[in-house]
Formats: C-alpha cells, sequence, structure tokens
C-alpha cells in the first residue's frame, strides 16, 4: 500500500492506494508536509485532484478500490453519478437506491465515503437544501460546493 500527502486550498489531503486501485482519499485536519515524490501508483489520482482545484476537471477516471460492506459501495456507487455542479438530497438518494426508509442508513454509508472528492458525498444536502453532515467539516463542504457551481458569486465593488 502505497500513500502520499497533497496540499489542497482545503488543507492537506492523504492518498493511499495500490495496483487494486485508490483505496482511500481524506483531508487532514493537520499541518502536514507534501510529499516530494508521489508514487508512481498514485501520481494519476494527484494530478486530478490538482486539476480539480484549478477547476481543469469536472469528472475523474481513476482505478477506485474503496474498502467497505456491499451496502456502502452501492451507496458510493450512487453518489458517483450525481453530476458535478448538481445537488441531491439524502432523501432522493435513499428513493435512487430505492428505499427511501433508509436515508439513515444511507446518510451513515454517505459519512463513511474513503474516497473525498472523487466520490462526491459533498453533494448530498438536506431536503431543505441545508448543508448538512460532512466528515470533512461544513466550511469545506460549502467551499467545494461553490467551487462546482456554474454561477460563481460576482463582487460588487
Amino acid at each position: 500500500m502505497e500513500n502520499c500527502i497533497l496540499e489542497t486550498p482545503l488543507g492537506f489531503a492523504k492518498i493511499v492506494g495500490d495496483d487494486d486501485g485508490i483505496s482511500e482519499i481524506t483531508i487532514l485536519n493537520s499541518e502536514e508536509i507534501e510529499t516530494d515524490i508521489i508514487p508512481t501508483i498514485l501520481e494519476d489520482c494527484a494530478i486530478q485532484l490538482k486539476e480539480y482545484f484549478q477547476g481543469e476537471r469536472s469528472h475523474f477516471d481513476l482505478k477506485l478500490n474503496p474498502n467497505g460492506t456491499a451496502f456502502q459501495k452501492s451507496v458510493w456507487q450512487e453518489l458517483a453519478q450525481i453530476p458535478y455542479g448538481k445537488t441531491v438530497s439524502y432523501l432522493d438518494l435513499s428513493r435512487r437506491l430505492g428505499d427511501e426508509k433508509a436515508i439513515r442508513a444511507v446518510a451513515n454509508a454517505n459519512g463513511k465515503n474513503p474516497l473525498w472528492i472523487v466520490i462526491p458525498c459533498h453533494r448530498v444536502i438536506g431536503s431543505d437544501g441545508s448543508l448538512t453532515g460532512y466528515a470533512g467539516g461544513l466550511s469545506r463542504k460549502q467551499w467545494l460546493l461553490e467551487h462546482e457551481s456554474p454561477y460563481k458569486q460576482q463582487t460588487l465593488f
């Protein structure tokens, strides 16, 4: 298993993976040192994340290998279908998975997503449009949604 640390506008991210794919991308809540030499197996992921943050990428093309239960993986597969710049509610996500009563289980699986940004759990919001629950913190969730928004806020002065 290889890993590296990448500096992003939202803090340091840790990427973990091997020949079977990327298994983890997490945002760290501590100061780290960016990896000087990125392992070959993680290079494409690091490049694509940098392109995303530079506004040059809206879709990831990576071999993924997250660890989770069959149910969690089904939720993560559905999350991956949410288009860039769009949001869905937890209720919508539960309905897409075939059981709106499973909303708590869906929200729990969403919160255990091990592939920050690549599987876009930040695109799931409350039914009332509120920014609810995000493992990386609500300020990061808001930043990501604004970053992906087709409507950029203009300053008046």
